[in-house]
């Protein structure tokens, strides 16, 4: 049974001009779909590009170029008038839980505000009643409606902000980063009430993570990007089974193992030099300088977004058949 795409991202493009003839490539090129009901992950280190593509496609940057298709419709070629229904639909999850919540708001006025604006509800009583709702759908109970961000700790100061994120009954989240500031007791709890939200109410997740173990938990597809770029796409049990970007790899073995045994044995991928600034990437392939496989073709060309297995994407001149039997290794390609 074919899915119902529900987001369609084609080759979008987020640059901020800092003066000076300088660029900087935030999102570059980046391409792909989400499917409705289904949680797609987005991971990578500090600077890759990922909240940014998740904030450009929630239409808070405007594009570079690419286009952000939801519903059928192009975000960024909306109306004013109609940009405002289609917030109703699409929600975020802030990173910070307490920056993201105003101080001076009780959690009743908080949650309640997108339905004022929206006029969703007749009457301030039947607003309240569904604040109500919605803090016991994520946890909490009606005496908090009258207390203050700074009274709660962080992991109940993201279940408020889950909780607005829900209050216009959206089809779709994306969720930036919401678990990175909490505790590590915490992040568990938010994950697993993210998963029950959206089996209950149907929801269609972006996850923005930098955590692997916790975007293997909660996604059901993930994509891994790099200085801007996309360079790996498939299932989450497929790209912890068999990750073919040596990007992804080096990601993936620095998650530890709790078996001491296992820990030692296992080979650790250690990534060498420092990440390249995304205003003068490198030429080819932006990974190339970190890469312990680096061709010269790979300071040449730009990888081929590619599908090296069934449903397995990757941008690397390794999985290219005509670079691998044409070209043999170069070390040193690395260093240039």
């Amino acid at each position: 049974m074919k899915q119902q795409v529900l987001l369609e991202v084609n080759n979008l493009k987020k640059y901020f001009n800092l003066g000076k003839n300088e660029v900087l490539k935030a999102v570059d090129d980046v391409s792909f779909k989400i499917h409705k009901g289904e949680t797609f992950g987005i991971v990578g280190e500090s600077g890759c590009g990922k909240s940014t593509a998740g904030r450009t496609i929630m239409g808070l940057y405007d594009r570079t170029a690419g286009e952000v298709v939801f519903n059928n419709q192009d975000i960024h070629a909306l109306k004013d008038k109609e940009k405002f229904s289609f917030h109703r639909k699409m929600q975020m999850i802030f990173q910070d839980p307490y920056a993201s919540l105003n101080p001076r708001s009780t959690v009743m006025e908080i949650i309640s505000e997108p339905m004022e604006v929206h006029k969703l509800y007749r009457s301030k009583k039947d607003r309240q009643k569904r604040v109500y709702q919605l803090l016991e759908d994520v946890g909490l109970n009606r005496d908090h409606a009258n207390r203050y961000p700074h009274e709660f700790s962080g992991g109940q100061r993201q279940r408020i902000g889950i909780a607005r994120a829900l209050a216009l009954d959206p089809e779709f989240i994306i969720a930036d980063e919401p678990i990175s500031a909490l505790d590590v007791s915490v992040q568990a709890q938010v994950v697993n009430l993210l998963m029950r939200l959206q089996k209950e109410k149907g929801l269609t997740y972006l996850f923005i993570a930098h955590d692997l173990s916790m975007v293997k938990q909660i996604s059901d597809r993930i994509a891994v990007m790099y200085l801007g770029n996309m360079v790996e796409l498939t299932t989450s049990s497929q790209l912890y089974k068999s990750p073919l970007h040596p990007y992804t790899q080096a990601l993936l073995s620095a998650i530890p193992i709790p078996d001491p045994d296992i820990e030692d044995a296992r080979e650790r991928v250690i990534l060498k030099g420092d990440l390249p600034s995304p205003i003068n990437p490198p030429s080819g392939c932006v990974f190339r300088t970190r890469c312990p496989h680096a061709m010269d073709v790979c300071s040449q060309k730009k990888p081929v977004w590619q599908e090296a297995e069934d449903s397995h994407f990757v941008a690397c001149h390794l999985y290219n058949k005509e670079v691998m039997d044409g070209k043999e290794y170069d070390q040193t390609a690395a260093a240039k």
